[in-house]
């Protein structure tokens, strides 16, 4: 399994409903660090996993939807607790709709002619001590 992994950062406020999460129920602040890995079988026909430059453009413009926002006030999140788990899910299924809609170009459709991307991971680092993630497979286009 070939990998390529870029990087980013985006930053929120939002708050949690229920007891577990203590002071984190008032309106509080967070930065991540967000890594996109890109996966596939069989390198594509230029030699790669994934062109870099459209991963990081994609990453880039998915987390600006989110970036500076308070997500409480976000009708997409009405009534969940936007907990790193839940937003790295949120995040890996939107890039996953841009890769079927062809914004990393045809080779990286899953199941092109070269096999295209078969999975991702969605790591949302909290600190240099607490991260979450979401990783599957790419359904084919």
């Amino acid at each position: 399994m070939y990998a390529v992994n870029v990087r980013d950062h985006f930053m929120i406020a939002h708050s949690f409903q229920g007891e577990v999460f203590g002071p984190a129920q008032r309106l509080h602040g967070a930065t991540y660090v967000v890594d996109l890995q890109l996966q596939r079988d069989t390198l594509d026909v230029d030699g790669v996993v994934v062109d870099i430059g459209l991963a990081t453009q994609v990453l880039r413009e998915e987390l600006a939807r989110l970036n500076f926002r308070n997500l409480d006030e976000l009708p997409e999140f009405a009534g969940r607790n936007t907990t790193t788990e839940f937003l790295a899910r949120a995040i890996f299924d939107r890039i996953a709709a841009r890769i079927a809609a062809g914004a990393l170009g045809p080779h990286a459709l899953p199941g092109a002619g070269d096999g295209g991307l078969t999975g991702m991971r969605v790591t949302l680092n909290e600190s240099h001590v607490a991260w979450a993630a979401y990783e599957g497979a790419l359904p084919a286009a």
